[in-house]
């Protein structure tokens, strides 16, 4: 699989983030930290404002995603060459496979 099969499969950051809910959230999104069900979904945004707790959160709070700038696309390729890979692969190989710096992909 290559970069491109991958943005074939997940085309946005929308259907990742779908997947992810999916994965992560079988039924109903869960506030990460409260544990509570009671959310409402913001407008134009991939978060949930939970009732009980009064905080903000998405579906990669917790995860390695939390915070990233790399796009969610790139990082499912990671995953994939990862996972598939029989041989070690260095940074600069990543890097040069998804496009990003040496220090982005360590």
């Amino acid at each position: 699989m290559d970069l491109q099969e991958v943005y074939n499969i997940f085309p946005t950051k929308a259907e990742c983030i779908k997947y992810l809910e999916t994965l992560r959230w079988t039924s109903s999104p869960m506030c990460p930290y409260c544990k509570s069900l009671r959310q409402s979904k913001l407008n134009n945004q991939y978060r949930y404002h939970c009732n009980t707790c009064n905080t903000s959160y998405s579906v990669t709070v917790g995860t390695l995603f939390e915070n990233s700038k790399v796009d969610l696309q790139k990082w499912f390729y990671v995953i994939c060459i990862l996972l598939n890979s029989r041989n070690k692969i260095s940074s600069r190989q990543l890097a040069n496979k998804i496009g990003v710096t040496k220090d982005t992909a360590w």
